[in-house]
């Protein structure tokens, strides 16, 4: 039987279950994300999701494994990717002579209807991304504090 350390689970089914899983939780904040203007979802209830996957993984397999899938500089580039997408697309409305994530002001050479529904895409997709990157850093800080003492 393989030697595990304190922090891991040592049931097989639950570490192959979770292997298994934690893509599909994955795409499923992913969907959550993408289709989060048209039906129930969005941003934020994706970015969770996604960032529970990681915890999940942490909480199955070790705090390592997740750091090494999902390192601190990752998780600070996501935040700040994220921060820009969301608030790139209200400056650029902005600029565009429009109020602040006024979707429909973009200069895009579409009708207004596309460029709202594309605004608000990405703006789902910031908002996520850095739900995403702030709920794993938020689980790394408080369980690593318990493994410093």
């Amino acid at each position: 039987m393989k030697k595990t350390t304190k922090k891991q689970t040592e049931s097989i089914v639950i570490r192959t279950m979770s292997r298994i899983m934690i893509p599909f939780i994955q795409l499923f904040g992913l969907y959550v994300i993408i289709h989060g203007e048209a039906s129930p979802g969005g941003g934020f209830q994706g970015g969770v999701i996604l960032g529970t996957s990681i915890i999940l993984l942490a909480i199955v397999f070790d705090l390592r494994e997740a750091e090494r899938r999902m390192p601190w500089k990752v998780i600070t580039a996501f935040m700040c990717v994220g921060l820009l997408i969301y608030s790139g697309i209200g400056l650029l409305d902005l600029l565009s002579g429009g109020a602040y994530l006024e979707y429909t002001k973009l200069p895009l050479p579409l009708p207004a209807h596309e460029i709202s529904a594309l605004s608000i895409l990405f703006v789902e997709i910031g908002i996520g991304i850095t739900v995403m990157a702030v709920i794993i850093l938020l689980f790394y800080y408080l369980v690593g504090d318990q493994n410093a003492s």
